[in-house]
């Protein structure tokens, strides 16, 4: 199953002309691709697939999409258990 997850964009910079962007799941940040998403701005929410942001998303709506993959277990399978402690986007403090 292919499954995007959502993320707060905390950091960007450019690594040999490509886009990248330090971004926040639950407790865990991660390097992603933001070449699909070329508009999006540190302190925007992502969704990202295989470590591509592919779309950017409201943080009313990343909520949203966090609470069903928790709803489903989704969550255990896709990131570290430290990330999946019920920490939801919104929640987040940077």
């Amino acid at each position: 199953m292919c499954l995007a997850i959502p993320g707060k964009v905390t950091r960007i910079v450019e690594e040999d002309g490509i886009r990248i962007g330090q971004v926040k799941f639950g407790g865990v940040m991660q390097p992603v691709s933001l070449d699909f998403t070329p508009d999006v701005i540190v302190g925007e929410y992502v969704l990202v697939h295989v470590g591509f942001a592919i779309s950017r998303v409201d943080a009313a709506e990343a909520e949203r999409v966090w609470s069903m993959l928790e709803e489903m277990e989704m969550l255990a399978g896709e990131l570290p258990v430290e990330a999946t402690r019920r920490v939801r986007p919104r929640q987040e403090r940077t």
